[in-house]
């Protein structure tokens, strides 16, 4: 085989290593962002925005779903 077509078969290879700053500035808009919490304006408890509060069921002022009752109670 001729160097020609060993460099045909390779395809792209990097000049250099690729240092780990570099790959982490590469990288670092991939990471995973926090929602965003605000508080329940019924019960005061930490909610994500434009979903129903899982604590005491309500979305908007009307309630959606029956809040999960304790464990000990029945």
């Amino acid at each position: 085989m001729s160097i020609e077509k060993v460099k045909s078969i390779m395809g792209a290879v990097p000049k250099t290593k690729v240092s780990r700053h570099r790959r982490g500035n590469r990288r670092q808009h991939q990471r995973i962002a926090m929602p965003t919490l605000v508080p329940c304006t019924r019960c005061g408890a930490l909610m994500r925005a434009h979903y129903v509060c899982k604590s005491c069921g309500y979305y908007r002022g009307r309630l959606v779903i029956e809040p999960k009752s304790e464990a000990g109670e029945e």
